[in-house]
């Protein structure tokens, strides 16, 4: 697909690294100038704006967590005047303080162009009609994909998350070619849509679904593409950096992260050491051009691969594979670390068993417990026992080959686990209950 913007999109590779050393130095200069606690931190690891003499200078700088963002709360990381804001955004809080993320209008004009690069790379342009299934509002993932989607001309549908039958309504009466929304969000909605006797593949225009906010795998993407008859692109974002502000392209080889707007490491998550491209870490973001909210080595905690080979598709800007589970989010299970990305990708690749699963941590004295309790597809549901048990010994046997510990396995209904309408919630850890 054609470049948004040609000359930043496909710029020879050093040039590129000298344009983000430009904007890394002059935003580390800034900040130390007008920010206290850039200028404190900065002071505390003895280093100052002229240590900074190359792109690699950047890893002498400490890095930013999620704690310092609420210990700041509400505005203490601001760098613009109360009157050069035009809007915030609020997290949920679910981890503590909510973090708040004001924006200038630049902000927001660098956000849209984020995205219009990103939409343009996956195919989405004048003429496709965008239906924005993620929440409005607070939630920074309806808003930042509208404005992105009418960047680039298309028509956009913002029906924001629930009232699933009238989504799919309007997807069919307006003639809805492309849907951004949670992965799970998008299999309820299938899933509605045959209970109406309507086949989303067939029934509609959808071609393309631009899906994140939640993790998901290529098996995942892989039924979906099949069963609804459509390409589905990765899109990948924070509340903390702007919102969702990076997709992958057709060629579908991992996300796009745009080098003059951000500058991607990926570390070890225990050590914080700087690992080569291609090794799996913790990534490390440093928003280049943010003036109300900047972001210095911020660890996001998302585990990925940094690939800075140049894309088939002509890009040169460095991508990153997959998100692979959060350290957060990682399960500590007998010693061994679990992410429930693995699970998924394990189920998705046994044809009896659905698309949705729940995983149940628990603790038996000393001894923590897994289990995992997944649907049986309806092609496979039957009453007979024997049958069922043969599955089940499957799915025990590839999970456990798969993690490295044993896994419990309970096979339900078709339909019998919670759906959600925003992002599933696929584990519940009763061990600190």
């Amino acid at each position: 697909m054609a470049p948004w913007n040609r000359q930043i999109e496909v710029m020879p590779t050093d040039e590129l690294r000298q344009l983000q050393y430009r904007l890394a130095k002059s935003l580390i200069r800034r900040l130390y100038e007008t920010s206290e606690f850039y200028r404190r931190r900065m002071k505390e690891h003895d280093v100052r704006p002229d240590d900074i003499g190359s792109l690699a200078d950047i890893g002498k700088l400490p890095f930013m967590y999620k704690g310092d963002l609420r210990d700041n709360y509400p505005d203490g990381l601001f760098c613009a005047q109360k009157d050069e804001l035009v809007r915030y955004h609020v997290s949920s809080g679910t981890t503590g303080k909510p973090t708040v993320v004001g924006y200038t209008r630049q902000d927001i004009e660098n956000w849209s162009e984020s995205l219009a690069r990103a939409f343009s790379s996956c195919g989405l342009g004048r003429g496709d009609v965008l239906q924005v299934s993620y929440g409005y509002g607070l939630f920074t993932g309806g808003l930042g994909v509208h404005y992105g989607a009418e960047r680039v001309g298309a028509t956009v549908l913002p029906t924001s998350v629930g009232n699933t039958e009238r989504q799919i309504e309007l997807m069919q009466d307006l003639h809805t070619t492309a849907i951004a929304c949670t992965p799970s969000y998008l299999l309820h909605m299938g899933e509605v849509a045959e209970k109406m006797g309507v086949s989303i593949k067939n029934d509609t225009d959808l071609r393309i679904g631009i899906l994140g906010a939640e993790p998901w795998s290529e098996q995942m993407r892989g039924r979906l593409e099949e069963w609804l008859g459509i390409r589905a692109y990765d899109i990948y974002g924070t509340s903390e950096l702007s919102g969702p502000m990076f997709t992958e392209c057709s060629e579908q080889q991992g996300i796009h992260i745009w080098g003059d707007i951000a500058l991607v490491e990926v570390v070890d998550p225990e050590t914080g050491e700087a690992l080569p491209p291609g090794e799996r870490g913790e990534m490390v973001v440093t928003m280049l051009q943010k003036e109300a909210f900047p972001l210095v080595r911020y660890r996001i905690g998302d585990i990925t691969v940094l690939d800075e080979e140049p894309c088939a598709c002509g890009r040169t800007h460095p991508r990153i594979r997959r998100i692979q589970g959060r350290v957060d989010d990682m399960l500590i299970v007998r010693g061994i670390n679990v992410f429930p990305s693995q699970v998924e990708h394990v189920l998705l690749e046994i044809p009896e068993v659905g698309r949705h699963f729940q995983i149940v941590i628990d603790r038996k004295g000393a001894l923590d417990t897994m289990l995992v309790r997944v649907e049986v597809s309806e092609e496979a549901f039957s009453d007979k026992i024997t049958e069922l048990m043969v599955i089940k010994k499957a799915v025990e046997h590839r999970l456990k080959t798969t993690l490295n510990v044993a896994v419990g396995v309970e096979l339900v209904e078709p339909g019998t686990l919670p759906r959600f309408e925003g992002k599933s919630k696929k584990v519940v850890d009763r061990r600190s209950l």
